[in-house]
Formats: structure tokens, C-alpha cells, sequence
């Protein structure tokens, strides 16, 4: 199986940092040639994700691991559900067992918190996206996590999409000069990158408008309310999108105040990971 690099690297690294120069109490405990089954059994209720990545764990670590999986990612689960299960050398299940399970705590309890949010705009236009705010060295299995749970990624990094904040605002000096900077490091450089700017208020929104040349407008801290009125001026000239603080409470006034996008940190920072382990069997 052909891995992407960005995942070879992570299960690479992960590996190392947990085995480093063995995993002794296996070496100790377990004959060289004994083999066995283990299952991954769910212990609470939400959505499931990491499990193609658990496979390729597995199997990384080493190819004759034979994986059977029984629920793919994306689907819903409940306690007692077994996932998986993997058969073959014990002492190779028993050392990449806690990446598996770091790795699908983490991914399932993203998607789940995902999911809620994007099922209280089920009916709406309006999509729910992730933020940079990932733990670093995991933001390729996080956004991967926001999919499986219906949310859309945002920007993977500085380096796919130009976003003008306030402090990038503050430090060139305004809105004008701001955009105008973009602009010509773009044509400078030779770059095809969409730009979106982040504005605080309707006075710098309008200045944004005056300004022109951008492709999303991300209204910070706005209250719905506002938000319907800066859609209303905005008039589908720009994308839009809400950002700050929003939550699973406020997240519907939001997508009904008619903006296109709302970003949500917490999908990332803030989601609980979901119980489960992986036992003999």
C-alpha cells in the first residue's frame, strides 16, 4: 500500500519516539514466534475515525499484520462496537498498540465534535471549517479527522493561502496597504494564491470594500446580527466567513445570518478523545 509521505513521516517519528531502541517489557513477556488476535472495542458513543490510519500503523510497523476491519471511518459507533481486529506476531501488536490508540482517540474525538456542529447546520448553506490552532506534528491526521467528521478544511498551513490578519493589518500599516503588499508579492513571486482579510468592525469592512482585489472576508468577534448586515453589504461580491468564539449553541444564528463559512478552533484545541481499547482476544 502506497502511504503519503506526510503520514510515512508521522508513523515513522511516532514509532520512534515511543519504541526507541526497543520495546523491552514485549521483548521480555512475549516469545519471539508467538502470534495472536486483538480487537479494537469501542467504550463510548461518536463517530469513528483513524481507523485507515491504524491499518497503515499496523502494517508499517510490520507488513505480515494482517488487519480485518469491521466498521470503516466515518461511522457511527456506541460501546462494545469492535472496530477492527489484527492478527499476527503478539509482540508487534503489543508495541504499536498505544500509537493505534493514541492516534484513534485523538481522530475520533475531532470527528465526533465536528459532526455535531456541522449537524446543527444540516439545513443550512452555511459550512463549518477548522483553523490552524492543531497540535503540531498532528495537523495532517486533525484536518484529516474535521473531514471524516462532514467539516471542510481551511488553509493547511502559512503556505497555501495568503490570510491578512490584525496584526498583519497593524503592522503594514492598514487595510489598503496591506492588500496592496499582497498583491504585489504575489505578482513578484509569481504566486496564484486566493487571499481572504480578517476585519473587526463595519469600519473595516467598508475600507475592505473599498479596497477590493480579495477573495473571503472573515468577520471576527461579529455577532449575528452584525454578521447579516456585513452579508447584506458584501452583497456576493466576496466569500464570507464568521469566526470567534463561536459555539454549539451559537453556531445555527450564524449560518442563518447567511454567511458561507464558519470557523471553529475548537474543532481541533478543545475536542475530548473518545474511550476505546485494543485487547486480546
Amino acid at each position: 500500500m502506497s502511504i503519503p509521505a506526510d503520514l510515512s513521516e508521522f508513523i515513522q517519528a511516532a514509532l520512534q519516539e515511543d519504541i526507541g531502541d526497543g520495546d523491552h517489557t514485549s521483548l521480555a513477556c512475549i516469545p519471539s514466534q508467538a502470534t495472536g488476535t486483538a480487537q479494537l472495542i469501542v467504550k463510548d458513543t461518536g463517530l469513528i475515525a483513524g481507523v485507515e490510519l491504524a491499518v497503515l500503523i499496523l502494517e508499517t510497523f510490520d507488513p505480515t499484520l494482517s488487519c480485518t476491519v469491521l466498521i470503516p471511518d466515518g461511522q457511527a459507533v456506541k460501546p462494545g462496537d469492535i472496530v477492527f481486529k489484527v492478527s499476527g506476531s503478539s509482540r508487534s501488536i503489543l508495541t504499536a498498540e498505544r500509537l493505534v490508540l493514541n492516534s484513534m482517540q485523538r481522530m475520533s474525538g475531532i470527528a465526533t465534535l465536528t459532526h455535531a456542529y456541522v449537524e446543527a447546520l444540516k439545513d443550512l448553506p452555511a459550512r463549518v471549517i477548522d483553523t490552524r490552532k492543531t497540535t503540531p506534528g498532528l495537523r495532517v491526521l486533525e484536518k484529516w479527522a474535521v473531514r471524516l467528521g462532514g467539516g471542510t478544511n481551511h488553509r493547511h498551513g502559512l503556505f497555501d493561502m495568503i490570510l491578512i490578519k490584525d496584526n498583519h493589518i497593524d503592522f503594514a500599516g492598514g487595510i489598503s496597504q496591506a492588500i496592496q503588499a499582497v498583491k504585489d508579492y504575489l505578482r513578484n513571486n509569481n504566486l496564484d494564491l486566493k487571499i481572504e482579510i480578517e476585519v473587526r468592525n463595519m469600519e473595516e469592512l467598508e475600507a475592505v470594500l473599498s479596497s477590493g482585489g480579495i477573495h473571503r472576508i472573515m468577520l471576527d468577534n461579529f455577532t449575528p446580527e452584525a454578521i447579516r448586515e456585513a452579508v447584506g453589504l458584501i452583497a456576493g461580491r466576496y466569500e464570507t466567513e464568521a469566526s470567534g468564539g463561536i459555539t454549539l449553541e451559537t453556531i445555527r444564528a450564524y449560518g442563518e445570518a447567511g454567511v458561507d463559512y464558519i470557523s471553529v478552533g475548537a474543532l481541533t484545541h478543545s475536542a475530548t478523545c473518545m474511550d476505546m481499547s485494543l485487547k486480546a482476544c
